[in-house]
């Protein structure tokens, strides 16, 4: 039997351009519509998206609906509702419209698109960039969909108000780091491609560990020193696991090499087994505490479909240290890491303790142990294993020795 080759689908931009197109369609038809093209500008085609619902919601207003439809990828917002309100509106001047053609959307935020006939605003489920000023977190490649798709529907007098919402997004954002990196209240519009290729997908680890490979074959010839602790030369630099997208913009920021860098996502157990069987000696994993913490429970695959123990995990090395029953059936209780975490440094405040020291010190000894014997254990190899964890505010909670160690020789 022919192994099929897993489904791509589209990013979430994608779907709002079409919710948005479908929208301002209907206000100009008056007529149902079951698709739209979206022209995805990054690659360059056009595709139909399904229309879920559209609908008048007054005489100058309409509502869309798509449903997110990301491939063969384990991705959280499969099937989640997008929505975009349309406002259309007349008057806007000749001069006005000169300057449409040539804006260029801002490289990051949005609030609105300068000098142009389109308004974009983020909605309800749509998060908030802390560090802008609560803009909404709609970026760069999600502005320029929306223009190029929404402008050539406007004649040179008409204008637009465009609200993206997300009924889903504020609950599935307490599943994801997004809030370590300033976004709060929702979901990103973040991307660069239109087209969400099934990365997550088991058939695609193939991939991972060939631009792993390469990462290698690349600091072999670099000019960066290897790693200090190596037992025998020759030996490539230490990497720096970061899982996710998110681990990898923190490092980057804390001025480790990108050379350096390898974004695990959740394929943490093959990837560290070929880096070690590729002669790496010294890995720092470098990640959001709610991820890194399955690792000490020895959980090498992190995605949360296939398995999540951090209540578990966090609780038996609470009990281990101590903590008081009480205590340890509110930690227990609690529905997220963070809320956690935020319990015991709530309990340290109040009673003087360092619970948070402690029981993270105990974590991170955790995952730089079980993480060096599960390397051992598939390849006999010794690998000098770190680890690095931070919260959601962009704070590093704990260093392990090694970590310790490695990030001050990398930064």
């Amino acid at each position: 039997m022919t192994k099929e080759k897993p489904r791509a689908g589209y990013t979430l931009p994608v779907f709002a351009a079409a919710s948005s197109i479908a929208a301002l369609q209907w206000l100009k038809q008056r007529q149902p519509i079951a698709s739209v093209k979206v022209n995805l500008v990054n690659p360059a085609e056009s595709v139909e998206i399904a229309i879920e619902q559209v609908s008048g919601i007054s005489e100058n207003t309409a509502l869309a609906i798509t449903r997110s439809d990301p491939g063969d990828n384990l991705d959280m917002t499969r099937n989640t509702p997008v929505w975009a309100l349309v406002e259309l509106s007349t008057g806007v001047g000749k001069q006005e419209n000169s300057l449409i053609q040539n804006s260029v959307p801002n490289s990051k935020l949005t609030g609105e698109f300068p000098a142009t006939q389109i308004t974009l605003k983020g909605g309800e489920g749509i998060g908030r960039i802390i560090e802008a000023e609560g803009k909404a977190a709609i970026y760069a490649y999600a502005r320029q969909l929306l223009q190029v798709n929404l402008t050539q529907l406007l004649t040179p007098e008409e204008k637009i108000t465009v609200t993206i919402i997300l009924p889903e997004g504020r609950q599935l954002a307490d599943r994801t780091s997004n809030a370590a990196f300033g976004v709060v209240e929702g979901l990103s519009l973040l991307g660069t491609s239109g087209i969400s290729h099934p990365l997550s997908a088991s058939s695609q680890l193939d991939l991972s560990l060939e631009e792993l490979r390469e990462k290698i074959k690349k600091l072999n010839n670099s000019s960066l020193p290897p790693c200090p602790s190596a037992p025998l030369p020759p030996c490539p630099p230490a990497l720096v696991f970061c899982i996710g997208e998110n681990g990898l913009h923190f490092a980057t920021k804390l001025g480790v090499s990108p050379e350096r860098l390898v974004k695990t996502a959740n394929w943490l157990g093959p990837m560290l087994v070929e880096a070690g069987a590729q002669g790496v000696r010294e890995i720092l994993l470098f990640g959001y505490h709610g991820k890194l913490i399955k690792l000490a429970g020895g959980i090498f695959h992190t995605h949360h479909y296939l398995a999540d123990g951090r209540q578990e995990i966090f609780t038996a090395h609470c009990a281990k240290l101590g903590l008081p029953t009480s205590e340890l059936q509110r930690v227990f209780a609690e529905l997220t890491a963070d809320a956690a975490l935020n319990y015991l440094r709530d309990c340290d405040r109040e009673n003087g303790s360092n619970w948070v020291e402690q029981v993270y010190q105990s974590l991170a000894q955790a995952i730089d142990d079980r993480t060096q014997t599960y390397i051992y254990n598939q390849i006999q190899q010794q690998v000098s294993v770190g680890s690095v964890l931070f919260d959601r505010q962009r704070q590093i909670i704990v260093k392990s020795k090694i970590g310790t160690k490695q990030l001050n020789q990398l930064c």
